[in-house]
């Protein structure tokens, strides 16, 4: 297997910021951690086996390569297509949101 660098993009980087504060806000700098933890573990799993993740919502959605991998004792998804060169991360999505209703906007609409 190719290792490829995993680039979370933009709105990724604030769905990560947003979890982190949420947790250090309502849980504490222990859980914060370890939520900062599974996304790497995550982002791991991925760089090590990105067709080995979840092919539902790309099919759910109509985006053909679109995957999504959970994280461990988190209840995120993170969203990603694998590139030529590197794993394009869309979202990092509390899995209880409405899925389908981050594609209505901006630079995650085209792939």
């Amino acid at each position: 297997m190719k290792s490829l660098a995993v680039i979370p993009r933009e709105l990724a980087r604030q769905d990560a910021e947003q979890a982190i504060d949420f947790y250090l806000s309502e849980a504490g700098p222990d859980v914060a951690l370890a939520f900062i933890d599974a996304l790497d573990a995550t982002y791991r799993q991925i760089d090590d086996n990105p067709g080995g993740s979840s092919p539902r919502w790309g099919h759910d959605l109509n985006l053909p390569g679109l995957r999504s991998q959970k994280l461990k004792r988190f209840p995120y998804l993170v969203f990603f297509i694998e590139r030529a060169d590197h794993v394009d991360v869309w979202r990092i999505l509390h899995a209880e949101r409405d899925i389908p209703s981050w594609l209505q906007g901006g630079e995650e609409a085209s792939i």
